[in-house]
């Protein structure tokens, strides 16, 4: 075999295994290169059975044998049939970590290995990512024990008593090094006898280490891999084994220093490990990429999955949306429905929209003794209707009211009020923007028609006015005066005698999933033309100005920088980049386009990656848009089955007046 063979292997296996982790697909692998596959996991029980099988079998077989471990930045999701996102190969008798150990690097490699540790300690990374932060208090000063399971009780013994004598004003706390796919250590029977014992703190949990290692004093440990991490972070450590990491200067050693380990400089070990041992997927697009790349994705989960209490609790949800629900609280524990005698002081609620606390819990509460998180749609959210139960992209989480209630300020309004936008997110929102109209992205990306402006109409001549669903909330809690599309169509054309009037129903109208308004059919009298089927991206392209009530279309027009006139109180009206019927006291900052793109698409909503199931960014979401849109250019046959469906459901809701 030629001496670049294994590692072309090595990369094709590291991907196919990446992307889909299944014994078929090494199997697969293993015929057409003659080499037999191990790949280790903690979740895989069938492969670590093969795995101690394997040595035999490549000896009786003739085949080589190619180690697949899962790599050191771990998933931030506990679920064990998460695919690795990193991953270290081995072949032949001599390992391939020793070597790269050895090997001299140049001083750009040597840059990009501190680079690394940076990017370690602001993300806060971890081989186990999966785990919450500790939320207790801990003792000052300390060191860190970390328990392997790789060490007997006695052995483990004389580490905590060398932690102790050797750090005499510091207290000790013991931690477990939980694996990345168990929530449970096998030796955590062995703390028993220690929780009471002076200057001894026992981490009897699963958690995130990378703040317990940065705020202790030195870490101890046989030969945990978190040893490695102590090192990413500076600390001392003191190693009773010889893992990888021992030996070479780096670590105090209680064992001899095997024959031919040679001092090694961290920046020299962290290109080796992170970058030369290692090989990385991109979660989203699935194709091999650098530890850079890796890092800020993992840091970008722990960051969102840490922002809501370890356990929620939601209240009126549909059976549809309860899964949804859990989706956009990764990392935290959705309990449906819990009953409201039972919770615990200063619990955090989650409800849809400007619902009741006391209608969906049944009884009647005080919400301002909870934290209430409300829930809406986002601005880039589908290819479909929500209407239609196709599943969103995005979806707004606000701690202090909803964006479409102007009765009370928003997480978007406080955003769009005080946030300090700095030079890289306005740029980010501009490009952001431009992709979405260039694309013709709007909410919901329905229509199949094509709509053309008569020839003696010029653009400045054409108003269009979206037509809304007059049940909706948004209009309830933002339009304190013209409330119905006939009254607006009508207030429009009184003011504009002589412009081109356009008017497009709502698209869930329209669908037959929500009741016309009041006066609606007759709107033909106050507008030129109705249009039904047609893109919003597309049409915006051919008016001059958009005239809403509360409407996202109007924020659509200004992305594309259209005129737009309010009547009612949208979350971008006020802001001097719309001309306002209506004032909104509280709205007091003038602000350009791009810091309203800004808070809007980028600092406000959630985002969920269609193909990770993760959170994810604006523009990432956007990108799977434009696939979905491309895969999804009719409504297929099922979902006008369900439409049927649905649209029976809203007649028995409109006749019996009963949610179902």
């Amino acid at each position: 075999m030629q001496n670049d063979k294994p590692l072309a292997m090595a990369e094709q296996i590291s991907r196919a295994v990446l992307q889909q982790p299944g014994l078929a697909k090494l199997l697969a692998l293993s015929c057409q290169w003659r080499v037999l596959v191990v790949y280790r996991s903690g979740c895989v029980g069938a492969l670590a059975i093969w795995h101690r099988l394997a040595s035999a079998f490549a000896r009786w077989s003739g085949l080589k044998l190619l180690e697949l471990a899962e790599g050191y930045i771990g998933p931030a999701s506990p679920e064990c049939k998460t695919a690795p996102l990193s991953m270290v190969v081995e072949w032949g008798q001599t390992s391939r970590l020793e070597t790269l150990l050895r090997a001299s690097h140049t001083p750009a490699q040597l840059e990009r290995a501190r680079n690394l540790v940076a990017l370690w300690r602001t993300h806060q990374l971890s081989r186990y990512n999966h785990a919450r932060d500790y939320q207790g208090k801990l003792p000052s000063p300390y060191v860190l024990l970390v328990d392997g399971g790789d060490v007997d009780a006695e052995g483990f013994q004389r580490m905590l008593e060398a932690a102790l004598q050797e750090n005499p004003g510091c207290h000790v706390v013991l931690m477990a090094d939980f694996k990345p796919h168990s929530g449970k250590n096998p030796h955590q029977g062995r703390y028993a006898q220690y929780s009471g014992q002076a200057r001894v703190v026992v981490l009897d949990e699963a958690v995130h280490t990378a703040t317990l290692v940065k705020q202790s004093q030195a870490l101890y440990c046989h030969a945990s891999y978190i040893g490695f991490e102590g090192l990413l972070w500076g600390k001392r450590v003191r190693c009773f084994g010889m893992p990888f990491y021992a030996g070479r200067g780096l670590t105090e050693d209680a064992l001899p220093v095997p024959e031919g380990r040679k001092p090694v400089p961290l920046e020299n070990m962290v290109y080796a490990v992170l970058v030369a041992y290692s090989y990385y997927v991109d979660p989203e697009t699935l194709q091999l990429c650098g530890p850079e790349r890796l890092m800020a994705w993992v840091g970008w989960q722990r960051l969102m999955r840490g922002r809501f209490p370890a356990v929620v609790y939601a209240y009126g949800f549909s059976n549809y949306k309860k899964p949804i629900v859990r989706r956009f609280f990764l990392g935290s524990q959705v309990l449906f429905d819990y009953p409201m005698g039972l919770l615990p002081a200063q619990s955090t609620l989650v409800l849809w929209g400007r619902k009741a606390l006391a209608n969906v819990a049944g009884e009647k509460v005080a919400e301002n003794q909870w934290h209430v998180i409300r829930l809406e749609d986002g601005f880039i959210r589908s290819v479909g209707l929500g209407a239609d139960l196709i599943q969103p992209l995005s979806w707004a989480l606000d701690t202090r009211g909803i964006y479409y209630d102007a009765t009370n300020p928003s997480d978007l309004e406080h955003l769009l009020q005080n946030h300090l936008f700095d030079i890289a997110l306005l740029d980010r929102a501009r490009q952001l923007r431009t992709r979405l109209v260039a694309a013709g992205l709007t909410k919901y990306n329905v229509g199949t028609d094509v709509w053309q402006r008569p020839g003696h109409i010029t653009a400045d001549q054409v108003i269009l006015v979206p037509g809304q669903v007059e049940s909706d909330a948004s209009l309830a809690f933002g339009a304190p005066g013209i409330r119905t599309n006939a009254d607006l169509l009508m207030a429009v054309r009184k003011a504009n005698p002589a412009s081109y009037i356009l008017y497009k129903p709502h698209p869930d109208v329209v669908a037959g999933l929500r009741s016309k308004g009041q006066g609606e059919e007759d709107a033909g009298q106050w507008c030129d033309e109705i249009v039904v089927d047609v893109a919003m991206g597309a049409l915006l392209g051919q008016v001059g100005s958009v005239h809403t009530l509360t409407s996202l279309t109007g924020f659509e027009a200004l992305l594309r920088g259209k005129k737009v006139v309010c009547y009612g109180l949208p979350f971008y009206a006020g802001w001097g980049l719309t001309e306002d019927i209506l004032p909104v006291a509280r709205r007091t900052r003038r602000l350009a386009l791009d810091e309203l793109v800004a808070g809007t698409l980028i600092l406000y909503p959630t985002y969920i990656s269609r193909t990770t199931g993760q959170f994810t960014t604006p523009e990432r979401a956007l990108d799977e848009l434009l696939i979905w849109r491309e895969k999804s250019p009719i409504l297929p046959f099922w979902r006008k089955l369900l439409r049927g469906y649905l649209k029976i459901e809203m007649m028995l809701k409109s006749k019996f007046h009963n949610t179902l």
